[in-house]
């Protein structure tokens, strides 16, 4: 439907131009919170090389600085002048408090839940995993195992809830992420499910969630190869497709905040069913329950069908393996379609960097050159060369870290620029 807006004109006349910015929005963050996130990303910094890279003055680096060494975020740390071991008085350099906050990462997922504590700093404190079961959980089930796998991995870092400042939880599906609010997903059976209140109310703490693609991406932008880019893109591969966006050093999430569905990208019209419920989705193609539905379809495996998806998929990568021409053509084919999703990206976002991402990396015939070959005729020819692509595939830990770096950047905002989260959150 089109929508026609008339705008009334000011009683004065002045009409205004320019984009109509909200104080405090996603680009103005306040000096503290951008002296902060300096300090945190370098590890140890001199105040000299704040006030050189934010471009302001060093009175001002130095009183700010102050203040947050005074609420207990930051700490003067000695450090040895290069060339000048033990000589002199030694420099003087800024870093995280670590013990100041302490935070639990989840990945909550179709096969199993995996968990991580970090502390201010983002150091690995201690993880854990739990097993769950098939299908889809009620609220109830789910909320029982977050509660469970949290408990499990306090345990092991010998520490109670109460030392922990936020909780940040990663899920498959569509997740608005400000209203914490689960669309859908499939390892829920309901919807929508308001599950970052439920849980907070359930844990005690404050919860933040994602859907799960969002915190890989997450995780290569405050730990792996995206710290450094301003723009790049994660698909993830495992029982769905799933992408995360970095735009301007932040996540993309969209006017309705539930982000890059690529996995939801129609590839084929009245195609394939797609767990989602539509047809002709890119994941109905390329997601593992795509390629074990054409296993037992094209190599009559009907009496596996019972056996766990996981142990099918590797049957089926062993027979491609010695060369049968069956199982390696179902790869094949998923890999053509996945030419035309990664194609999308690079001609929709031009990122600097594709990162494939999820256990499905494990079956390298999905991004074999032919694969890539076909991704190149797909994007369009402009005489330069298209993004690199790398492949990480690694476990849910990395998962597991991207909610945790979602949880400390929710206790920082809420620090250091609480009306910027409320102005978010509207």
């Amino acid at each position: 439907m089109l929508r026609k807006k008339l705008r009334s004109e000011p009683a004065d006349g002045r009409k205004g131009v320019g984009p109509l910015i909200p104080p405090l929005a996603e680009t103005q963050r306040p000096l503290r919170q951008q002296v902060f996130e300096l300090v945190r990303a370098a590890g140890l910094i001199p105040r000299v090389q704040v006030a050189k890279d934010l471009g302001v003055s060093p009175a001002s680096v130095t009183t700010i600085t102050s203040e947050l060494i005074e609420a207990g975020l930051i700490e003067e740390v000695a450090a040895p002048r290069e060339g000048e071991a033990g000589r002199g008085r030694p420099a003087v350099a800024l870093g995280v408090r670590a013990g100041a906050h302490r935070v639990a990462g989840m990945k909550l997922s179709d096969r199993e839940h995996t968990a991580v504590l970090v502390d201010f700093a983002g150091n690995l404190i201690a993880d854990d995993v739990i097993p769950r079961r098939p299908g889809p959980m009620s609220l109830t089930e789910i909320l029982d195992a977050i509660e469970t796998l949290l408990d499990r991995v306090c345990a092991k870092a010998k520490l109670t809830r109460a030392d922990l400042s936020a909780v940040g939880i990663g899920v498959p599906g569509f997740v608005d992420s400000a209203e914490g609010t689960v669309l859908w997903s499939s390892v829920l059976a309901d919807r929508p499910v308001p599950l970052a209140a439920a849980a907070g109310a359930r844990l005690g703490l404050p919860v933040t969630i994602d859907n799960d693609a969002n915190l890989v991406a997450l995780a290569e932008l405050w730990f792996g190869a995206g710290r450094g880019l301003s723009d790049f893109a994660v698909v993830t591969i495992e029982h769905g497709v799933g992408m995360g966006f970095v735009m301007n050093h932040r996540i993309y999430r969209g006017a309705q905040r539930l982000g890059l569905e690529l996995g939801h990208t129609k590839v084929q019209l009245d195609g394939a069913l797609c767990r989602c419920g539509q047809r002709g989705c890119l994941e109905a193609y390329v997601a593992d329950y795509a390629l074990a539905r054409e296993a037992s379809t094209a190599l009559n495996w009907g009496h596996k069908e019972s056996q766990p998806i996981n142990v099918l998929l590797e049957s089926l990568y062993d027979h491609a393996k010695a060369g049968n021409a069956t199982a390696k053509s179902i790869f094949r084919r998923a890999g053509r379609y996945l030419a035309v999703g990664l194609a999308n990206v690079v001609n929709l976002f031009d990122p600097a960097l594709i990162i494939l991402s999820g256990e499905r990396m494990r079956y390298d015939y999905l991004y074999a050159a032919e694969t890539l070959d076909e991704m190149d005729n797909l994007t369009i020819n402009t005489g330069r060369p298209r993004p690199p692509i790398e492949i990480h595939a690694w476990g849910d830990l990395l998962w597991a870290h991207g909610a945790a770096a979602l949880a400390l950047s929710a206790v920082s905002e809420g620090l250091l620029a609480p009306q910027a989260r409320e102005i978010a959150a509207q």
